[in-house]
């Protein structure tokens, strides 16, 4: 990682938080503490022909954070990776400005969700059956967190946001993470939290399209802001 990444996180994240397993209720013994968080470059290095990255990598462990303009197209585009970053219960540091930005996470919401959260899902459970039929079983913990994911995604759909925190659903989870699921009852409730999120359409809060406008106003004053 180059200097400029290293002093954009250090010194202009707006909003760091915890995700993974310790955010989802489903830390065990030696979990990593996955952490991601939101920057905001000042504004006059974009009047460069290089541009500030829209992402950086580190510096710590398992620590990745996105520019915020990157990030808020990510979340307007329902990336589920991102949109939980608005949700987290473990918020390790929040400015001023990142409180504009988790207050505008209704903003970000909208029926594209329903699509990406499946077709992420769908794409996954492909790759975890091949494992299964050329290596003789899947990655278990990936198994888990497809699930973990389509029960956020229904959340989502059938109340207007995403469910971090799926304690409710540890026992279960866990089961499947340590390969104790038979394979076809993991398949069975796979198929059961798709089709309950096709069936939460009928009546979702979430609205057709997210406001594009809305953020898209934030993220100029923010701009003119780090100018000033």
């Amino acid at each position: 990682m180059d200097d400029l990444g290293v002093r954009l996180v250090r010194d202009h994240t707006i909003l760091s938080v915890v995700v993974g397993s310790r955010a989802y209720g489903l830390a065990v013994d030696g979990s990593d503490v996955d952490r991601r968080g939101v920057y905001v470059a000042p504004t006059p290095l974009f009047w460069r022909f290089d541009k500030p990255p829209t992402h950086v990598d580190g510096p710590g462990p398992e620590q990745f954070s996105w520019e915020l303009e990157r990030f808020c197209l990510l979340a307007l585009d329902a990336n589920p990776t991102v949109l939980e970053c608005l949700w987290s219960p473990l918020v390790e540091r929040v400015t001023p400005v990142g409180e504009e930005l988790r207050g505008l996470r209704d903003a970000f919401l909208s029926l594209r969700a329903h699509r990406t959260f499946l077709r992420y899902a769908e794409s996954q459970f492909r790759k975890l059956e091949g494992d299964l039929r050329n290596r003789g079983e899947p990655r278990w913990k990936h198994v888990m967190h497809l699930l973990r994911l389509l029960i956020s995604g229904r959340h989502l759909v059938r109340h207007g946001e995403p469910l971090v925190d799926v304690g409710e659903y540890r026992a279960a989870l866990l089961a499947v993470r340590r390969g104790e699921m038979p394979w076809d009852d993991i398949a069975a409730w796979r198929a059961e939290l798709a089709a309950d999120m096709d069936q939460a359409l009928a009546g979702t809060p979430l609205p057709a399209e997210p406001d594009r406008a809305r953020i898209e106003k934030f993220l100029l004053s923010v701009r003119r802001r780090e100018v000033a």
